[in-house]
């Protein structure tokens, strides 16, 4: 049987977005417990947001943060094999850090640049902590860590569709790329695709065939969907699922957020079960 693994957003995913809650996936979590099954956090938040979040999970395997900037694996978690790669790895504390976004400095350069074009942009570097945690609904504490950024920029913009576009025209000229989840995103040459690449080389290195599932909300997780066998959308807030997502052999979760993600778990480790080769 294949080594199965699973990538999973956070933000409206495997958390709800009203409480941040991950109880109505507590049943499918328990399972992936049950059955030693990696499960790794693929995130647009920081690194200090999602070490809080693994904790709460009592989570040990690898994890991406900021849209597929920084990939954090625990060390000797896969014994030598990080060291194979071709990617410059960096030893940070307890974790092996491969740094794939941009400087978050030459990020807040460009949209100070952007907005001496006129353009009404304001990202979570210009937010008091106080801004951050009213505008997303987070605790001062996790605000505070929300606004500790390394390789990427959530902001909001004023503007219609037409300011939009011409937003997002500059930024390409000005050589970064943009993404979405609940905010805009500002971000270099990196995203949930490439970061869930690597790890996916180690897991094959380690354990030979397997089975990757990704669960995600939002345009940003399109790459991460593209580089598994199991891609899964889960319902938005309005009960439906986002129109911009629509990519082959992608899976609809019959429920919104955390409660799509539980349902939609169990049923695919379930499938892949049944349709394992038995053992003679």
């Amino acid at each position: 049987m294949k080594k199965l693994i699973i990538f999973t957003d956070l933000d409206g995913t495997l958390l709800d977005y009203s409480n941040y809650s991950f109880e109505a996936a507590l049943p499918a979590l328990q399972l992936i417990k049950e059955k030693n099954i990696p499960l790794i956090i693929c995130s647009s938040k920081t690194r200090k947001e999602i070490e809080h979040y693994r904790k709460k999970l009592y989570n040990l395997h690898p994890f991406i943060s900021e849209n597929g900037g920084g990939v954090f694996i625990p060390i000797g978690y896969f014994e030598l094999r990080v060291k194979s790669l071709e990617f410059r790895v960096e030893e940070e504390g307890t974790f092996s850090v491969f740094r794939l976004g941009a400087r978050y400095s030459d990020i807040r350069k460009t949209i100070e640049e952007l907005r001496a074009k006129g353009f009404d942009i304001k990202g979570f570097g210009d937010m008091t902590v106080e801004e951050i945690a009213s505008l997303t609904k987070l605790t001062k504490e996790e605000a505070e860590m929300a606004k500790e950024r390394n390789f990427d920029e959530p902001f909001v913009f004023a503007g219609g569709k037409e300011d939009v576009r011409k937003l997002l025209d500059s930024i390409k000229k000005k050589g970064f790329n943009h993404t979405q989840g609940k905010f805009h995103h500002i971000l270099g040459n990196s995203d949930k695709g490439k970061a869930v690449a690597i790890l996916i080389d180690l897991y094959k290195k380690e354990f030979g065939e397997i089975a990757a599932i990704a669960i995600g909300d939002s345009p940003n997780d399109i790459p991460m969907f593209e580089t598994v066998d199991y891609p899964v959308i889960v319902r938005n807030r309005s009960g439906g699922y986002d129109e911009q997502i629509n990519i082959p052999g992608l899976v609809r979760a019959a429920g919104i957020g955390p409660e799509g993600w539980n349902k939609t778990v169990i049923a695919l480790m379930n499938l892949l079960k049944e349709n394992s080769p038995r053992s003679p």
